[in-house]
């Protein structure tokens, strides 16, 4: 089989794009051996209060890195992880974690409060951002099957206004939410499998 040179020259592309994304899959494994004491070694976190980033944008995932590196947002674990990071390092630790498939979450939601929570999504139009099934995009995070406590922890954080590094689309939406609202959703969202 003869292939033309354009057509040679896009599966050589292909074949090394491919061969640098595995190399920073695997320098991303070996940085992120660290974050695996709570996010797991594969980004399905060891306890409810970790977010899981397993299948998280590769995209999300650097931002919020870099938005701990440089203080627009801030924990006390992770500020100081993120601090000795190099942009590369960050790069590469996201798409390892990007790429890991995301486990069942534990959590047994209540399926009342999984109906109602659902219908606050719908009406505060979170999947305008969030997408379908909650999968996330880009810049914004996929929340399908997230820690229940972690989403608690996030929404109000959002409200009180702790959390900024959104641009203030979370900020303004959580102003709406009551206590049982955000309960009600992170039982949905947990929910998603």
């Amino acid at each position: 089989m003869h292939l033309s040179p354009k057509l040679a020259l896009l599966a050589t592309g292909l074949w090394m794009a491919a061969s640098v994304l595995a190399q920073d899959i695997e320098a991303g494994k070996a940085k992120a051996q660290v974050c695996a004491a709570c996010h797991g070694a594969d980004g399905n976190a060891v306890a409810p209060i970790y977010p899981n980033l397993a299948g998280q944008t590769w995209r999300y995932l650097y931002v919020q890195l870099k938005d701990f590196k440089e203080g627009r947002r801030s924990n006390e674990f992770m500020t100081p992880m993120a601090a000795a990071l190099s942009r590369e390092d960050m790069i590469n630790i996201a798409n390892y974690f990007a790429a890991q498939p995301v486990k069942a979450n534990p959590f047994e939601p209540d399926e009342a409060k999984v109906k109602l929570g659902k219908a606050k999504a719908d009406e505060t139009l979170c999947s305008m951002c969030h997408q379908g099934g909650f999968s996330g995009q880009n810049e914004i995070p996929r929340v399908a099957g997230q820690q229940y406590d972690y989403v608690i922890t996030q929404l109000r954080n959002f409200k009180a206004r702790t959390r900024t590094n959104d641009a203030g689309n979370m900020t303004s939406v959580a102003q709406t939410l009551s206590e049982t609202d955000m309960e009600n959703l992170a039982h949905y969202i947990t929910s998603l499998r």
